[in-house]
């Protein structure tokens, strides 16, 4: 049996410089345009004609012209190529493809309605990829080294973190459509103390953000209080009170709608924060690339809704 009945007898390489040498049209052009040394192609052709038994090349005074053989054979050569290329495509796409867990870790707010959004897209184009979400309002994580990212609402101030700022959370007061409908609508700031307000129990920022507004309340001017942001909203949603969120937040409070606009209550800084060590690490740098541009998506998508 000749090595022509066995297609694994053909050697893609001496199939390859075929090709180049009959679409460029001369060995001298088909070194020069790939850059390859022209003595290499012409035994690479030589071997293939001797496999073939066969010639494939008439040389003429500008180059070669392919015989009636090399153009019986010049498709199924193409098809060879294509073929290669796809293996390579997908060896190197597989080798592209990331593999690992990462840790992340964010407050509970963000967890529970910012970060969701963000991971599913992550699934979707890194399906490798698995991540450990960490729910925590310290930074402590992230600097003992127990979560690799951290998305925080606070500039992170360590110099062993590498920190991007990613964007300016609008917080507003806001109420559910409902509790208006029974205590009416506020229309000035001054008119928040006579409704039943919602605010945190033994943190202490509404209630200096109140004072800053000449508005001096004590803890007892809130008929709900609770640190923990999760149940507050869920106090605003059950039309509980008028109580204060981020903005991106009302989207997923269905009812809830905000309040006094004329109010200025200075935005909470969203940012991006790694262990500085950690940044050369390509897994890690995937997921900081992917929330890096993710987050601030999902963000304006939800301004988006909120101010149609």
């Amino acid at each position: 049996m000749s090595s022509l009945a066995r297609p694994d007898a053909f050697d893609w390489t001496l199939v390859r410089s075929f090709l180049l040498v009959l679409e460029a049209g001369s060995l001298t052009a088909a070194a020069r345009r790939h850059g390859l040394h022209q003595p290499t192609l012409s035994r690479h052709v030589a071997e293939l004609e001797a496999q073939l038994g066969a010639p494939l090349f008439e040389r003429t005074g500008r180059g070669v012209r392919a015989t009636p053989v090399a153009l019986a054979m010049a498709d199924a050569a193409r098809q060879m190529r294509s073929a290669s290329q796809a293996v390579a495509h997908a060896v190197a796409a597989q080798r592209e493809s990331l593999t690992g867990t990462v840790r992340l870790a964010t407050s509970e707010v963000a967890a529970a309605y910012l970060l969701p959004e963000v991971l599913v897209a992550l699934q979707q184009a890194e399906p490798g990829i698995q991540v450990e979400l960490v729910v925590s309002n310290s930074l402590s994580n992230l600097l003992a080294r127990e979560a690799d990212i951290a998305v925080r609402m606070l500039r992170p101030s360590q110099s062993s973190l590498v920190a991007r700022q990613l964007a300016e959370l609008p917080i507003v007061p806001c109420a559910h459509r409902d509790y208006l409908a029974r205590h009416g609508t506020p229309r000035v700031p001054e008119e928040l103390p006579r409704h039943r307000l919602i605010g945190f129990d033994q943190d202490e920022t509404i209630l200096r953000g109140f004072a800053r507004m000449g508005l001096p309340l004590g803890r007892e001017a809130f008929a709900l209080r609770c640190d923990n942001q999760l149940a507050a909203s869920a106090l605003l949603a059950a039309g509980a009170g008028i109580g204060f969120a981020a903005r991106y937040v009302l989207p997923l409070l269905p009812g809830v709608v905000p309040l006094l606009p004329q109010l200025a209550i200075p935005p909470m800084p969203c940012w991006l924060a790694v262990h500085r060590e950690l940044r050369g690490s390509a897994l890690v740098r995937r997921v900081w690339e992917h929330l890096a541009d993710g987050i601030p998506r999902v963000l304006a998508a939800r301004e988006a809704a909120t101010l149609a």
